[in-house]
């Protein structure tokens, strides 16, 4: 059987732009990791999307956060981010009506402080540990804020990786 990596390799530069979009949402990104193709191995494409990933700035985020759904909603969009969005965020489905409640108000105050959508690596958080991340980042200055959620975005961004590479759009996360 042919490693998923050389696959991946193969794929068309509009094929491989569509299945990293999902992963990490900045066009500059995407361009990046497909200039650097061929990958050969998993740890090497994983390697150069931090690479490309420290190169970006706000505006990329930006681009990134826009591409994710709000923190406690359901995906608007089909397909394999909206799969691993639901997958990610699936504990929040399970916390308290007034949990879930609150973390949608919190929702709200970060945007109209921020500007942006909430975002944050959710894995395996439920909406109460969402709501303190929430309520804590609340504090941060605009800037600081913007960086805090790039980072939080590169983690996203590596989980979707591993899950790419895993061929495996079901795959916990």
């Amino acid at each position: 059987m042919t490693p998923f990596i050389d696959l991946l390799d193969r794929m068309s530069a509009s094929e491989l732009r569509e299945a990293l979009l999902t992963c990490g949402g900045a066009t500059r990104w995407v361009e990046g990791m497909l200039a650097e193709r061929p990958f050969r191995s998993a740890e090497r494409l994983r390697a150069v999307a931090d690479e490309v990933w420290h190169t970006l700035g706000a505006a990329d985020w930006h681009e990134a956060i826009a591409r994710h759904p709000r923190i406690g909603a359901q995906p608007a969009q089909g397909g394999l981010g909206a799969t691993w969005s639901a997958k990610e965020q699936g504990a929040v489905a399970t916390s308290s009506d007034e949990a879930r409640a609150a973390l949608a108000e919190a929702n709200r105050a970060y945007e109209a402080r921020f500007g942006h959508l909430y975002i944050v690596c959710a894995t395996g958080k439920s909406a109460e540990e969402l709501l303190g991340i929430a309520q804590a980042r609340l504090a941060n200055e605009p800037e600081t804020e913007l960086a805090v959620a790039g980072e939080e975005l590169r983690q996203i961004m590596q989980l979707r990786l591993a899950k790419l590479l895993a061929h495996d759009a079901g795959a916990q996360g």
